[in-house]
């Protein structure tokens, strides 16, 4: 079957909706208006399905919905959610090796705060790393390796110092996702990414949710939190370069300063885009939908199956019929901290900025009705 132009552009008509996901170990997460659902196809080829209702944080505090600050809660919420999914599906696949009894402080973590701490712990811990290697990554080795080439310039301009910064941020940043790219296991997760839009773009279309109409969907979708990426960045190098000090110091600390704003804007942008198809969107949206060159790819069919079922888990209707045509097994808690793998809390540990910025699209709040498209078509689709 032909596959369609690979454009992210919403045909008129679709219908618009603000579900979105993230990429996996072998798995998929889904994130509607009012619940979410991880599916991962585990070693003996099932589906382990987990469903969660959804307690956002603004519904308690209305405060934080309100735009800008959205932005940089969804982020962090986004960013947990994602760490935790990562986790459970990492479950599933744990080391070949041979398992490494616990360390003395992973010991005393687990008899003083029971299991459920010790993966607060765990996910505390993944979400700080994160944060810490892109603040590192994105914003302080430019400014560094900035400062060291101007160093034997003291008379260099101020234009000419923000340019430099931001040139090299962008350098770095395709840079690292070129790399991750190359490397096996993530690229295979951004095939899954892959399978996640395309899902997403049947259901938008309002066509049946089969593994063959997904096939034959564009892969670049325009509210990938790979868009909300490159956003961050080209946002973060137009507000830095207003900064007015030349002192390396100075300019780091206000820059940590001026992140939430910079992804208050970011985030802003992309939910405009969302909603909107006019020239001044496409021209902000397709940046990002160059970028998805490098962590999207074509998934094969297992993944599409994948992605449907996770799609399906938001609806109640839709996951009884999947279950008919696959063998599916529903899980409602979290694993216990203590029997995750080691690989597990390591990857999340490394992957869980990534990890955040695949869902954001999912964090964006909307009324997205089911379809009658859904609950036809999922029973057919595997």
């Amino acid at each position: 079957m032909k596959q369609e132009n690979n454009c992210a552009l919403p045909q008129e008509g679709a219908f618009r909706t603000t579900i979105g996901g993230q990429a996996l170990i072998e798995g998929i997460l889904m994130r509607g208006p009012e619940k979410q659902a991880i599916v991962v196809r585990n070693q003996e080829g099932e589906l382990e399905v987990k469903e969660q209702t959804l307690k956002l944080i603004k519904d308690r505090y209305p405060i934080l919905g309100l735009p800008f600050l959205r932005g940089v809660v969804n982020f962090l919420a986004s960013l947990v959610e994602g760490v935790k999914a990562l986790m459970w599906s990492a479950e599933f696949y744990p080391d070949e090796e041979e398992e490494k009894p616990p360390s003395k402080f992973e010991t005393w973590l687990e008899k003083h705060f029971g299991s459920e701490g010790l993966m607060k712990w765990v996910i505390g811990f993944s979400v700080v790393v994160g944060i810490a290697f892109a603040i590192a990554l994105f914003i302080i080795l430019p400014t560094l390796a900035t400062s060291a080439l101007l160093y034997f310039f003291p008379d260099a301009p101020m234009w000419l110092r923000n340019l430099l910064e931001g040139v090299l941020k962008l350098v770095i940043f395709f840079l690292y996702l070129f790399l991750c790219s190359r490397l096996k296991d993530i690229h295979r997760t951004f095939q899954y990414h892959g399978a996640e839009h395309k899902t997403i773009f049947c259901y938008e279309r309002g066509l049946e949710l089969t593994v063959e109409n997904a096939r034959r969907m564009p892969r670049h979708h325009p509210r990938c939190g790979t868009s909300f990426l490159i956003l961050v960045v080209i946002v973060s190098v137009f507000l830095y370069s207003v900064l007015p000090w030349s002192s390396t110091s100075l300019r780091v600390v206000f820059k940590l300063l001026l992140l939430p704003l910079v992804m208050g804007i970011s985030y802003e942008l992309l939910k405009w885009c969302g909603r909107s198809d006019n020239i001044a969107t496409r021209i902000i949206r397709q940046p990002g939908i160059w970028v998805q060159h490098l962590t999207v790819f074509e998934p094969d069919d297992s993944m599409i199956e994948v992605a449907i079922a996770a799609l399906a888990g938001l609806f109640w209707a839709s996951t009884e019929s999947v279950s008919s045509t696959i063998s599916i097994r529903r899980s409602k808690v979290m694993p216990s901290a203590s029997t995750w793998p080691t690989s597990a809390v390591s990857l999340a540990a490394s992957s869980s900025h990534g990890a955040a910025t695949a869902s954001v699209s999912a964090a964006m709040d909307a009324s997205s009705p089911p379809r009658s498209a859904l609950n036809a078509g999922s029973s057919k689709s595997l």
